[in-house]
Protein backbone atom coordinates (compact mmCIF):
# COMPACT_ATOMS: atom_id res chain seq x y z
CA UNK A 1 0.00 0.00 0.00
CA UNK A 2 2.80 2.47 0.99
CA UNK A 3 3.69 1.92 -2.65
CA UNK A 4 0.66 2.90 -4.12
CA UNK A 5 0.87 6.30 -2.19
CA UNK A 6 4.01 7.58 -3.50
CA UNK A 7 3.05 6.75 -6.55
CA UNK A 8 -0.18 9.10 -6.30
CA UNK A 9 2.15 11.67 -5.02
CA UNK A 10 4.47 11.44 -7.65
CA UNK A 11 1.30 11.66 -10.47
CA UNK A 12 0.06 14.91 -8.13
CA UNK A 13 3.36 16.57 -8.56
CA UNK A 14 3.61 15.87 -11.82
CA UNK A 15 0.32 18.09 -12.32
CA UNK A 16 1.18 20.59 -10.54
CA UNK A 17 4.80 21.20 -12.67
CA UNK A 18 2.51 20.74 -15.53
CA UNK A 19 0.31 23.40 -14.14
CA UNK A 20 1.45 27.40 -15.66
CA UNK A 21 2.34 29.97 -13.26
CA UNK A 22 0.52 33.33 -13.81
CA UNK A 23 2.64 36.45 -12.99
CA UNK A 24 1.15 39.49 -12.21
CA UNK A 25 3.72 42.44 -12.37
CA UNK A 26 2.57 46.08 -11.36
CA UNK A 27 4.48 49.22 -13.16
CA UNK A 28 5.60 52.77 -11.21
CA UNK A 29 1.93 53.71 -11.91
CA UNK A 30 0.14 50.87 -10.70
CA UNK A 31 -0.92 49.47 -13.69
CA UNK A 32 -0.86 45.67 -14.04
CA UNK A 33 0.35 43.68 -16.55
CA UNK A 34 -0.39 39.49 -16.39
CA UNK A 35 2.64 37.14 -17.94
CA UNK A 36 3.17 33.33 -18.06
CA UNK A 37 6.25 32.27 -16.68
CA UNK A 38 7.58 29.88 -19.54
CA UNK A 39 10.74 28.65 -18.27
CA UNK A 40 13.25 29.08 -15.33
CA UNK A 41 16.85 29.40 -16.53
CA UNK A 42 19.24 29.14 -13.93
CA UNK A 43 22.43 31.54 -14.45
CA UNK A 44 25.35 31.72 -11.56
CA UNK A 45 23.16 31.30 -8.17
CA UNK A 46 20.18 33.04 -9.17
CA UNK A 47 17.20 31.85 -11.48
CA UNK A 48 15.64 34.20 -14.10
CA UNK A 49 11.92 33.95 -15.52
CA UNK A 50 11.22 34.24 -19.08
CA UNK A 51 7.58 36.03 -18.99
CA UNK A 52 5.46 36.05 -21.83
CA UNK A 53 2.27 38.56 -22.03
CA UNK A 54 -1.11 37.42 -21.99
CA UNK A 55 -4.17 39.58 -22.01
CA UNK A 56 -5.94 40.49 -18.80
CA UNK A 57 -9.44 38.52 -19.28
CA UNK A 58 -7.16 35.20 -19.96
CA UNK A 59 -7.22 32.53 -17.24
CA UNK A 60 -9.66 34.50 -15.37
CA UNK A 61 -11.45 31.55 -14.35
CA UNK A 62 -10.00 28.95 -12.00
CA UNK A 63 -10.89 26.22 -14.00
CA UNK A 64 -9.59 27.61 -16.90
CA UNK A 65 -7.47 25.28 -19.22
CA UNK A 66 -6.06 26.75 -22.48
CA UNK A 67 -3.03 26.57 -23.59
CA UNK A 68 -0.57 29.19 -24.18
CA UNK A 69 1.51 27.82 -26.72
CA UNK A 70 4.36 30.54 -28.16
CA UNK A 71 5.55 31.21 -31.01
CA UNK A 72 9.04 32.06 -30.18
CA UNK A 73 9.82 34.03 -33.41
CA UNK A 74 6.50 36.06 -32.82
CA UNK A 75 8.19 39.65 -32.48
CA UNK A 76 5.15 41.54 -31.12
CA UNK A 77 5.15 39.09 -27.65
CA UNK A 78 5.81 41.21 -24.89
CA UNK A 79 8.34 38.71 -23.39
CA UNK A 80 9.82 39.98 -19.64
CA UNK A 81 13.13 38.94 -17.81
CA UNK A 82 13.06 39.00 -14.64
CA UNK A 83 15.27 37.96 -11.63
CA UNK A 84 13.76 35.70 -9.11
CA UNK A 85 14.13 36.97 -5.26
CA UNK A 86 12.20 35.72 -2.33
CA UNK A 87 11.10 38.20 0.39
CA UNK A 88 10.53 37.44 4.04
CA UNK A 89 8.01 35.18 3.51
CA UNK A 90 9.45 32.58 1.15
CA UNK A 91 7.37 34.43 -1.73
CA UNK A 92 8.57 34.57 -4.77
CA UNK A 93 9.78 38.23 -6.50
CA UNK A 94 10.07 39.11 -9.67
CA UNK A 95 12.69 42.16 -10.07
CA UNK A 96 14.32 43.68 -12.91
CA UNK A 97 17.79 42.22 -13.62
CA UNK A 98 21.00 44.45 -13.76
CA UNK A 99 22.25 44.55 -17.60
CA UNK A 100 25.11 42.18 -17.39
CA UNK A 101 22.37 39.59 -15.95
CA UNK A 102 19.98 40.51 -18.30
CA UNK A 103 22.76 39.69 -21.04
CA UNK A 104 23.81 36.45 -19.20
CA UNK A 105 19.74 35.08 -19.33
CA UNK A 106 19.51 36.29 -23.32
CA UNK A 107 22.79 34.12 -24.27
CA UNK A 108 21.35 31.02 -22.09
CA UNK A 109 17.90 31.40 -23.63
CA UNK A 110 19.48 31.98 -27.14
CA UNK A 111 21.57 28.62 -26.36
CA UNK A 112 18.51 26.81 -25.12
CA UNK A 113 16.57 27.63 -28.19
CA UNK A 114 19.48 26.29 -30.33
CA UNK A 115 20.05 23.23 -28.39
CA UNK A 116 16.23 22.57 -29.04
CA UNK A 117 16.44 22.81 -32.53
Amino acid sequence: MEKDIKNEELEAMAEEDMEESIVVLTDDEGNESYFIEEMVIPVGDKNFAILVGISADCCEDEECHCHHDHDHEDEDENVVIARIDFDEDGEPVYVGPTDEEFEAVKVAYEKYWEEEE
